[in-house]
């Protein structure tokens, strides 16, 4: 079986050179993703090789444990190979998308609505421009604010939503993993929401907090998810002689490289050259540390139907777990109420899988952000990054039910605390 594999994994990295030659629209036409369970350490430890691999492969829920599904991205060219390697290693294996590109194809659709809406992807220009307009319309609640930078000098734009100066703060991220298209969708959508909703539990929320909400901390990936390949989750920095980028949540300075991140240049989850290597985790961090009573931390992702807390390091249960696991047991059971979507929660090492460098985990140690909170939203994998857009308003509502459940929970734990605490 080792020659086998060898020479698979040869045959993949010419694949991925010939790849990085191409410099049209990367079409997905006849990829397939594959939901595969491990049974055993060695067929677990294959999965783990071939993503650290990342040539011809693509994980879009990486391998971490006996007996818990992964889903993997085949090339038609690879098919072969890899039910040859399946049969093999007698893996358990079905396919989930027969084909990718279908799906992006039918995500977006193609006519345009009237202005800036829920019902169609936005482009980060068309983002960025409705941004500056909530804040020309509503100049005494809505300020434009720039957090960071990006490696090819995009801004990156986010708002400051207040209903009154002092309040406890609260940060929402956006778009970290630049595929993730659902996660810009549904922070603006919560915008738009705690700044016209007539909901009393809403505006409860809304006035409550000052509300620092950034749609997009990797502008570049975005931008290149809709020009050049939908499927890119990486910065778009120079990290290696025939690579690109680092995985953005995987950068930031608490627990870097302490598991389930990759010195790999190539890999989706490379780390980068260093904790803050990139320009844009960098810029931010150095702009939420200045965010006075900063008391809880909302991150976007997907997809997987997960409500993760910290820590990804390890499954200890550290700082307030017993806290935070209430909180999320409120947030998913309300999430839940309206379309009997299912969530599962837990903290990040037990839920998902070993992961470090996170955005999320450097703001709870770091910052002693008491009420940190990821959300890995819809959906289980039928579609996984390629959400259709006419589930971005569905799945906005549920998070704002979730959210308010959330931080009423939040407050009978005594968060925020008072300020002279």
């Amino acid at each position: 079986m080792a020659c086998f594999r060898d020479e698979m994994l040869g045959k993949l990295a010419f694949v991925g050179l010939l790849a990085l030659a191409v410099a049209e629209k990367v079409s997905f036409e006849n990829y397939q993703v594959f939901r595969v369970i491990p049974s055993s350490a060695e067929q677990l430890e294959v999965l783990k090789q071939l993503e650290e691999q990342n040539e011809g492969y693509s994980f879009w829920s990486g391998p971490s444990e006996l007996f818990r599904a992964a889903d993997v991205m085949v090339a038609p060219g690879q098919l072969s190979d890899f039910v040859g390697l399946m049969d093999e290693l007698d893996m358990r294996y079905e396919s989930y998308v027969s084909n990718v590109q279908r799906l992006i194809d039918e995500e977006n659709p193609l006519t345009r609505e009237a202005g800036f809406g829920w019902n169609r992807y936005h482009t980060l220009d068309e983002i960025y421009e409705w941004l500056d307009s909530m804040a020309a319309q509503y100049p005494d609640k809505v300020q434009v604010v720039v957090g960071g930078k990006s490696y090819q000098g995009r801004q990156i734009k986010g708002v400051k939503l207040s209903f009154g100066e002092g309040k406890p703060a609260v940060l929402v991220e956006g778009g970290i993993h630049a595929r993730e298209w659902i996660s810009p969708a549904t922070v603006t959508y919560l915008l738009n929401e705690l700044l016209t909703s007539q909901e009393p539990s809403v505006r409860e929320l809304a006035e409550a907090h000052d509300w620092y909400m950034f749609p997009s901390f990797n502008p570049d990936g975005y931008v290149y998810t809709h020009t050049t390949n939908r499927l890119w989750r990486k910065t778009l920095s120079k990290s290696g002689l025939f690579c690109q980028g680092a995985d953005a949540n995987r950068n930031w300075g608490y627990k870097w490289m302490s598991g389930g991140a990759s010195s790999n240049p190539c890999s989706e989850t490379y780390a980068g050259r260093a904790p803050f290597s990139e320009i844009e985790t960098r810029s931010m961090s150095e702009y939420i540390k200045g965010i006075e009573r900063l008391f809880a931390y909302i991150s976007f992702h997907s997809y997987s139907q997960l409500l993760l807390f910290p820590y990804g390091h390890t499954k200890e249960h550290l700082d307030n777990y017993d806290e935070s696991y209430a909180m999320g047991l409120k947030a998913i059971s309300a999430l839940a109420e309206r379309y009997g979507t299912k969530y599962s929660h837990g903290n990040i090492a037990e839920a998902i899988y070993v992961a470090s460098g996170s955005s999320m985990d450097w703001a709870k140690a770091t910052l002693n952000v008491p009420v940190s909170f990821t959300y890995e939203l819809r959906d289980t994998g039928r579609h996984g990054f390629v959400l259709p857009a006419d589930q971005i308003i569905p799945n906005g509502q549920e998070v704002v039910d979730s959210l308010v459940a959330m931080f009423k929970e939040a407050i009978r734990f005594g968060y925020p605390k008072p300020e002279s605490d």
